[in-house]
């Protein structure tokens, strides 16, 4: 056995702890769903430092309510679509260092043919055009939820802010305006699809087109209808007519902050140092490649794409609309969420099978029924329910075992939390036989066309029978009914899987937090 040599053993100690103190931080971030194709530079960043870097895709709502006073953040930095969030929640100033990385238009994209059809790819389009063809041409649009999403946020204030037709930011009084509300509440009646990503809802539009479904339009950042077409062309399927609305559109900064939790100053250098790396030239040049606007004009805009024929051009000036303070967003907000908004119909079906009794299932799924329908609880995380609003609930096992429904008014709730406090589980799981009572009874309703439509399947099995037979025997209509899923426990998530990709909805895992999933799937409705 050689033996190395005092000398050699310090010099390789010494490059040993050489090698580990040039290591970086294990950093995690939170971030909205537009930020991922941003996501390989920053890790391009974390690799020279030999830093582990963890990415959280989440919602605006769910970053801003992890920045509530009395959270305990596990994350370093946040980087939402826009700074309101931060501006709205962060009540304890613990997010520091805020610094826009981009900036991002929210405008509406038109099925080419339809601009067309409309006149709209030959002059300007005001948001008085969009509400008329709403009203006289059947336009229907996706847009995320105002109150999970910052891009539904967004069109939404720019909205309002076309319907006042006035100078300056909206004020808190603004919003008491009948005129307004009428012609806002008009204008999302177009509502055809929502959802509580943006990314999601681009890759919505984008999967359909494929399917051989065309939806008329989307509310959604520049960029993500930049992404959004160059994956159109390269199936080559129609492109969406960028459109921005001539009384003007909500910007959103994409800020970068840091989250300060106690481990110490490395951290916040390795921070510090990924912001100045961002802002470098080149990587501000990568960035506006990638059709994002950069703060300051320190970087060349994408060219336009003549070819691509899209109206696509993040150099031409916009006009941004004034930002509202934080608490008139916030009202804004809940305006939105309990009378402007299209009403929901919403059936839920619940697993209260034998194995839901005995892994803890039944409580958690009560709880959950309790954030629901407790409007205080809902009104918090801003899900609460309007008096427009259809529910049923539909608890199951081998078989439906009630059928309760109630409007979104708070006699309504109540009634159901009851009904649903009373249950036991017990019995075998068929999933299928729920979705099909939840159908029959929701037809009526949907043929009026004045409800988003959805149905929520949680499980934490798997249910008799196939999602292929099911949807063999479905009509067309149905299958533009979304079928959410929310999986808990053991459940077989194939099952749900194929239920949400053939209509054009996801499945949300309820493992580690029931509660949250029935609050997430709720924001797509």
């Amino acid at each position: 056995m050689r033996v190395l040599p005092r000398l050699a053993l310090l010099v390789i100690a010494a490059a040993v702890v050489a090698g580990c103190q040039s290591r970086g931080p294990d950093f995690k971030i939170v971030a909205g769903s537009e930020n991922q194709l941003l996501e390989p530079i920053v890790r391009e960043f974390c690799k020279e430092q030999k830093a582990t870097c963890t990415f959280n895709y989440l919602g605006s709502l769910d970053i801003g309510l992890l920045l509530r006073p009395g959270s305990q953040p596990d994350f370093d930095a946040v980087w939402p679509a826009s700074s309101i969030w931060v501006d709205m929640f962060d009540k304890s100033r613990r997010v520091s260092h805020l610094q826009s990385v981009a900036q991002m238009p929210v405008v509406l994209g038109v099925r080419k043919s339809k601009a067309e059809e409309l006149g709209w790819t030959s002059r300007p389009v005001a948001m008085a055009d969009v509400l008329s063809a709403v009203e006289t041409r059947n336009f229907r649009f996706l847009m995320t939820s105002a109150t999970q999403s910052n891009s539904g946020a967004s069109a939404y204030l720019s909205m309002l802010a076309a319907a006042l037709g006035k100078q300056g930011a909206l004020q808190a009084s603004d919003l008491d305006d009948t005129k307004t509300r009428a012609q806002v509440g008009a204008l999302l009646a177009g509502v055809e699809r929502s959802s509580g990503s943006s990314g999601w809802l681009g890759e919505l539009y984008a999967d359909s087109a494929e399917k051989g479904l065309a939806y008329d339009a989307m509310w959604n950042y520049e960029p993500v209808l930049k992404e959004t077409n160059d994956r159109l062309r390269k199936g080559g399927h129609e492109l969406l007519w960028a459109v921005y609305p001539s009384e003007g559109v909500s910007v959103a900064d994409s800020p970068l902050g840091f989250v300060e939790r106690g481990r110490g100053k490395a951290v916040e250098d390795f921070f510090l140092a990924l912001q100045k790396y961002l802002a470098s030239p080149a990587i501000q040049s990568a960035i506006a490649a990638t059709g994002r606007r950069i703060p300051l004009a320190s970087a060349s805009a994408a060219p336009p794409r003549p070819e691509l024929d899209w109206n696509f051009d993040p150099g031409r000036l916009v006009t941004a609309i004034a930002m509202p303070e934080p608490s008139v967003i916030q009202a804004a907000l809940t305006l939105y969420q309990e009378a402007l908004r299209r009403p929901s119909l919403t059936a839920l079906c619940l697993d209260f099978s034998g194995s839901m009794g005995e892994n803890g299932g039944e409580k958690q799924l009560k709880e959950a029924m309790r954030l629901l329908f407790t409007p205080q609880q809902s009104a918090e995380l801003l899900v609460q329910w309007s008096p427009k609003d259809q529910i049923l609930v539909i608890p199951f096992t081998d078989r439906v075992e009630e059928v309760w429904t109630a409007a979104g008014e708070p006699a309504g709730q109540a009634n159901l939390l009851t009904d649903v406090s009373a249950l036991h589980a017990g019995g075998g799981t068929d999933m299928y036989s729920c979705v099909e009572e939840a159908l029959a009874r929701m037809k009526p309703l949907i043929a009026t066309g004045q409800y988003l439509p959805a149905i929520v399947i949680m499980t934490d099995g798997r249910s008799e029978g196939s999602p292929q037979h099911f949807l063999s025997g479905r009509a067309a209509d149905d299958r533009k009914v979304p079928i959410f899923g929310i999986t808990f426990g053991d459940a077989d998530r194939s099952q749900l899987d194929a239920l949400a990709q053939a209509t054009g909805a996801r499945v949300f895992d309820g493992g580690k937090d029931l509660v949250a999933a029935f609050r997430s799937a709720r924001g797509y409705n």
